[in-house]
């Protein structure tokens, strides 16, 4: 089913989300956490994604960064089959980074990164356009950040993990392309991501 805005389980995802990333801020700037996948959504409802892959997209982080005292990641993931559905939670998983490997080996910041461009490969359609949504969302708010201030330095030193942070954005429109993933929003992230690895060289 195709949306094109309100539904009651958005406006319960939202809710969700709220909650557990209560007074969390984004990285490296002022806004309520809750703004990015607020705009995930609305970029997965502006390319007419239908209303499970949409609350996926506002829930995508919510396993990886909630904040909420009192609970865990054991306890969020069957709250989230018993609100959203299993396929939501399996969509949401297949894009939350891990901390530890299939055989329990705690991973780095480099082997997350490589771990999760391993797993797009199996990684559902509604995931790969999370996935696709968020990058777009990320790139193109430092990009605007950019274009606005008369002094770039200060927007890369406050953005996490820097121009590496660009790298890791190419890697995954190459890793969705080589999968097969061929949506039409790939045009409009691939054209941010390109935009922004100029201004990483500038």
């Amino acid at each position: 089913m195709l949306i094109s805005g309100y539904s009651d389980p958005i406006n319960h995802a939202l809710a969700f989300a709220a909650k557990h990333h209560d007074q969390q801020v984004r990285k490296g700037r002022s806004a309520p956490y809750l703004t990015q996948p607020a705009n995930v959504a609305i970029i997965l409802t502006r390319y007419g994604q239908d209303e499970a892959t949409t609350v996926a997209g506002i829930l995508h982080d919510v396993v990886e960064d909630y904040v909420r005292d009192g609970y865990s990641r054991e306890m969020l993931e069957p709250r989230i089959v018993d609100k959203f559905g299993e396929a939501v939670l399996e969509t949401v998983l297949s894009i939350t980074p891990r901390k530890f490997d299939d055989d329990g080996v705690e991973l780095d910041t480099e082997e997350k990164h490589v771990d999760y461009l391993t797993r797009l490969a199996a990684a559902n359609n509604d995931a790969r356009w999370v996935c696709a949504a968020d990058k777009l969302h990320n790139a193109a708010t430092i990009l605007a950040d950019l274009r606005r201030t008369v002094d770039p330095d200060s927007v890369w030193k406050r953005v996490s993990a820097g121009r590496e942070m660009v790298r890791h954005h190419r890697q995954v429109v190459d890793r969705l392309q080589a999968v097969g993933f061929s949506a039409p929003i790939m045009q409009e992230l691939s054209t941010v991501v390109t935009e922004l690895e100029e201004w990483s060289r500038t």
